[in-house]
């Protein structure tokens, strides 16, 4: 098997990035299932690497460098682009850690790009030290979108359960029902539809959430959102002999979805899908950027700053992002 070269971001480097990466490196199955790369910084990394007790070595490459990587399984390969100073703090924010963790996804970006990777895998980065570090982007999801000229893209979330895309994300909740219409709710359907059959699953079945309780109940709550913003959306996807079930209750739904009813929920907004997946256990959760030209998954949690520069950081997370970025890169 041709095993995928996957870059992984290392994220904000005052955050658990950097030992979540040494933590996850040092289990035998991302190396089965590809060939990292770490964009970052080497020497964070290897101060991670001795907070966590790790045996592996940090092998310090230039971005010019990545045919050198050996990706042996002792030894982690870095291009390292050598931003972070030795004696940046743990668990503080820092406009120098931000501005390097989106240095560190604009070069896995420009690798994924010219196919020098196969999949972009990213550690968490910190909104308050990005914006510090004067990139103003919510997160990820729209850096990568700016960086591949992308005009619309959603969040999945993924756990071995349950399947969640999002209609709207990183927007307060006012704005989130505003911005959603029947356009963005069936653009959002098709890409979660073409994932779903690109995984292997030719006739999957979506449950569609409302906003309101009881997805409106026939316009008891609300203002008609659901009818206006939800059910043509529904109707569009039907007519084209799609599965596609709503708008249903969300509590409902994410109930028989985890117990295996539904391959996927259409979320309206971040807490709406998030909280759920998040009640699985953030362990096992997966975050993917689906419609981008690049694959790219994450951990399904964030820089953890209280517990950062301790070695306490749970690396399942990171082996799971790391798996899903294999089995979805181009083969």
């Amino acid at each position: 098997m041709n095993r995928p070269i996957v870059a992984i971001t290392m994220g904000d480097a005052a955050g658990v990035g950097p030992e979540v990466i040494m933590k996850s490196l040092a289990h035998a199955e991302p190396h089965a299932w590809c060939r990292p790369l770490v964009v970052g910084d080497a020497k964070r990394l290897s101060h991670a690497g001795r907070i966590v007790g790790s045996k592996l070595k940090v092998r310090s490459l230039t971005i010019d460098e990545v045919e050198k990587a050996e990706f042996a399984a002792d030894t982690v390969d870095c291009i390292d682009l050598k931003l972070i100073p030795e004696d940046l703090a743990w668990g503080a924010l820092s406009a120098t850690a931000g501005d390097a963790a989106y240095q560190f996804v604009k070069e896995a970006c420009d690798l994924a790009v010219r196919g020098k990777v196969a999949a972009i895998c990213t550690a968490p980065l910190n909104k308050a030290a990005l914006h510090m570090g004067g990139h103003h982007y919510p997160g990820h999801t729209e850096i990568l979108a700016a960086l591949t000229g992308t005009e619309e893209v959603s969040m999945m979330l993924s756990t071995p359960k349950l399947k969640v895309t999002h209609v709207t994300t990183h927007i307060g909740l006012i704005d989130a029902i505003a911005k959603i219409e029947p356009g963005l709710v069936e653009r959002t359907i098709g890409r979660a539809h073409a994932v779903l059959v690109k995984s292997g699953n030719s006739t999957p079945k979506i449950g569609v959430c409302g906003i309101n309780p009881h997805a409106g109940e026939n316009g008891l709550f609300g203002h008609g959102e659901e009818a206006e913003k939800i059910e043509p959306a529904i109707a569009a996807c039907l007519k084209k002999g799609w599965n596609v079930v709503g708008p249903l209750p969300a509590d409902t739904l994410f109930f028989l979805a985890q117990r295996g009813d539904y391959d996927m929920v259409i979320a309206m907004y971040h807490d709406q899908g998030h909280g759920p997946v998040k009640v699985l256990g953030i362990e096992a959760g997966v975050n993917i950027t689906v419609g981008l030209p690049v694959v790219r998954t994450s951990v399904d949690h964030g820089t953890a700053f209280d517990i950062a520069g301790t070695g306490k950081v749970d690396e399942r997370s990171m082996i799971e992002a790391l798996r899903q970025a294999a089995e979805l890169a181009p083969k």
